[in-house]
């Protein structure tokens, strides 16, 4: 181990010599060189740190509208529940109201209310685990 970075530092010295005995105009060429590596990178490093900020903007943003969306299902859910309670105590009575038949009407509508919000809910899932 100890041969080995012995070796290296030779390696990095000779590098050093090798720089020093080079012509001016070859030194400021490669630091020239050196300079425009580095700006590259930090360019490189600026570019990321933007996407990071950016995907992590978003995936808060669907983590918020995905919790939204299981909160909406879920009152939703409830309402489904309390209005088939009515309907079952209705139906024991025998006698259908008029609220009832607006609940039977509108049964449809909120069970594809209650598929979209399911399919966005999915869909949301699968972008945060994209994300």
């Amino acid at each position: 181990e100890v041969q080995k970075l012995n070796q290296q530092l030779e390696e990095k010295n000779g590098e050093i010599q090798q720089m020093i005995n080079q012509p001016p105009y070859e030194k400021e060429r490669e630091i020239l060189r050196l300079q425009k590596t580095l700006a590259e990178k930090e360019k490189a490093q600026a570019t990321s740190d933007v996407l990071c900020r950016s995907l992590t903007d978003e995936t808060h943003q669907l983590q918020r509208k995905l919790a939204s969306t299981a909160e909406m299902c879920q009152h939703l859910a409830k309402c489904l529940e309390e209005k088939q309670r009515k309907e079952k105590g209705n139906s024991d009575d025998q006698i259908p109201t008029e609220r009832s038949n607006q609940l039977l009407d509108n049964e449809p509508s909120l069970q594809a209310l209650i598929c979209n919000l399911q399919d966005e809910n999915r869909m949301l899932k699968q972008k945060v685990a994209h994300v």
